[in-house]
């Protein structure tokens, strides 16, 4: 599957975006997604992933309350609302898929998930 990020920008703190992943392929609904993100200087985190179905989510501490990972299959994309953001949100982010036919479960480690999208750079100013 190819995964293609877009949709960040510049914002004030405060502000929010949208970032979408739109997948290739017809079995989007067979992936686990997930967003990760790395900010200058140090190592990609998890943020958000979510099951195939979309039925269950799973995010950081630090952006619980403030960051919604959804999915449209019939659309073949994942998407991230981030609202109230911050400037230690300022990150490159990436989202990710996990190919799967059996488990419904999400994943939150780097190592899980098999394709990558290119990334999408979303910078909050103070």
């Amino acid at each position: 599957v190819q995964l293609q990020a877009s949709g960040g920008g510049l914002v004030q703190a405060g502000g929010s975006l949208r970032l979408s992943c739109a997948a290739s392929g017809r079995t989007f609904s067979s992936y686990a997604m997930g967003w990760f993100r790395q900010a200058p200087g140090k190592e990609r985190e998890f943020v958000a992933a979510i099951n195939r179905s979309g039925g269950s989510t799973y995010y950081r501490d630090s952006v619980k309350g403030r960051f919604t990972i959804s999915r449209d299959n019939a659309k073949n994309t994942v998407y991230l609302q981030m609202n109230s953001l911050k400037p230690e949100d300022t990150a490159v982010y990436y989202c990710a898929a996990h190919g799967t036919y059996y488990s419904n479960n999400y994943y939150s480690e780097e190592y899980e998930y098999d394709y990558w999208g290119q990334g999408t750079q979303v910078t909050v100013s103070s």
